[in-house]
Formats: structure tokens, sequence, C-alpha cells
């Protein structure tokens, strides 16, 4: 039968662009001023996945929730291998910190029905908080291991991780369910299939709605996907007191927009002179020793 796997994934602001527009008054992160990448150490978490399923077996879901937009991380992920991909998307999703993100991913998980391993970045580059994957850990009630920095050994049953601690590493076993959030040494993640990309280029989502069929949440995976499942909040019943700013308490308080300046400038004279006396400024001042 092999291993249901979920994999949380993020579409972030790729943050090596950031300019003095990267965040609204309101305190949120204007994401319309910046290009939208997927979140590194997300694809990471993939990867694994997609490398269990292949020497364990099984199938293996992405979940994203995010604008219309979001999809292109979607189909990044079936381009590599993942079977099944949901979009989360609703306007009262809007604004919503690491404990309302997270209220709404373990609701769409649950949802989703059941699995042996959820598998995330430890945590994404817009807000560096690794907060998200153990939330929905503790909303959903199963173990977690966090920091994980390889997968050691894995079957039907179990799963053994090596994690990243302050004073070096632990080795952990843990039977499922449980969540893994990896980190960005832990693999190479693969590029996209060039078949895969043929395939699902142009693949586009299907809005559902509470109403819908059951079986429109559990479709055979073994088909190829025709469409990113989209649903809303009451698709998977969320309470929208704690969906989106009404469901975060972290509230933004004051945004400093802060410009680097160079106050003074020296050119070094390419020779050996000029470097011999550089060498002997920064010794000088106490800058090397």
């Amino acid at each position: 039968m092999g291993l249901k796997m979920v994999v949380t994934v993020k579409q972030v602001p790729d943050t090596h662009n950031l300019s003095g527009e990267a965040m609204k008054p309101d305190g949120t992160v204007n994401r319309n001023a910046l290009p939208a990448i997927f979140n590194p150490e997300d694809m990471n978490a993939l990867e694994e996945a997609l490398k269990l399923k292949e020497t364990v077996g099984g199938t293996v879901t992405a979940i994203t929730m995010g604008p219309s937009k979001a999809k292109d991380v979607l189909k990044e992920c079936l381009f590599r291998g993942a079977d099944d991909v949901i979009l989360i998307s609703d306007r009262l999703f809007a604004g919503a910190d690491t404990l309302a993100t997270s209220y709404v991913l373990a609701a769409a998980i649950k949802k989703a029905g059941e699995f042996d391993l959820i598998l995330c970045g430890r945590q994404a580059i817009d807000g560096d908080t690794a907060q998200v994957g153990p939330q929905i850990a503790e909303k959903l009630g199963i173990n977690q291991l966090t920091c994980v920095s390889r997968v050691m050994a894995a079957d039907e049953n179990k799963i053994t991780v090596k994690r990243t601690v302050e004073s070096g590493y632990e080795i952990v076993r843990s039977a499922y369910p449980v969540l893994i959030t990896v980190m960005g040494g832990a693999n190479i993640p693969r590029s996209a299939s060039a078949k895969k990309v043929m395939m699902y280029k142009n693949v586009d989502s299907r809005v559902c709605e509470a109403s819908y069929d059951e079986a429109y949440l559990a479709p055979d995976l073994c088909d190829p996907v025709e469409y990113i499942k989209e649903w809303n909040a009451a698709a998977i019943e969320a309470d929208p007191d704690r969906c989106g700013l009404s469901g975060s308490p972290t509230k933004v308080k004051k945004i400093d927009s802060v410009v680097l300046t160079a106050r003074e400038v020296k050119q070094i004279e390419n020779s050996d002179a000029g470097i011999s006396a550089l060498v002997r400024e920064l010794v000088d001042e106490h800058i090397i020793g």
C-alpha cells in the first residue's frame, strides 16, 4: 500500500528583491510588489516525499493556501511527481499569521482524508518563524519531528530521522502519523520532468463548494490529475473567526523602512603596496589580528 503523504507548500515573495514597497500600511506583506517563488525548504520537503514514494511506495498530495496565482507552485509539484494537488483559497484567509494559517491547513488536511506522514519545509523565507509545521501537528494531535536534516530510514510502520539541534544532532524514530519539517540541506530537489510539464502545463483549478460530492475529495490517484482542486472556507468547514486577520493575534505595530547608505568610501590601489596598507590599517583598528 505504501505511505499516504501530504506536503504543505507555499508561494512566497522573493526576499532577494526586497524594496520599500514590500509591506502594506496594515503590516501585511505586499505580495504584488515582489516576484513570487516556490519556498525553498518546501521544495526540499516535496523532494523528501517523492524519494519516500520511490523507496517505500505510496502517494503524495501537495496542499497550499493562497490566492489563485498560488496554483503555480502546485503545478511545480505536479511537474516533479506529486499525485494530487489542492489549493485552499478564500478571501477570508487574507492576512493570516502562523496561527490562522496552521488552522486552515490542518482543516484542509483533515478534509483530504487519512494520512501517514505530513512534510513541511522548516520555515518560509517571508516569515522565518518555523511555526506553521509544529502548529499543524499540534492541531492534528500527532507527533512532530522538526529541523530534519536527513531521513535515515522509513518503512510502512515508522520513520527514522536525523534532526539538527543546538548542541549537534539527534537520531529520532516515530510511528505514524507524524509531521516532519525538512531543512534546506536535507537533499537536492529534482528538476521538473519534461513529460509531466507537457502533461500538466495547462491544468487549471476547479472550485469545490461545501455541497460537492464527497468523491471529489478523494479521487483515484492512479489517474492523471485533470484539475487542481480548489477549496474555500466552507469546503473545509473552517470557522471564519479563526481565519485570516480575524484569527490572527499577531499584529504589526510599526514598520520602519531602513535605508543603508555608505558614509565613507575608500578606493584601494590594486597593487601589493595598496593591499599591504589596507592590511596594516585593519590591524591598527583591531578589525583583524
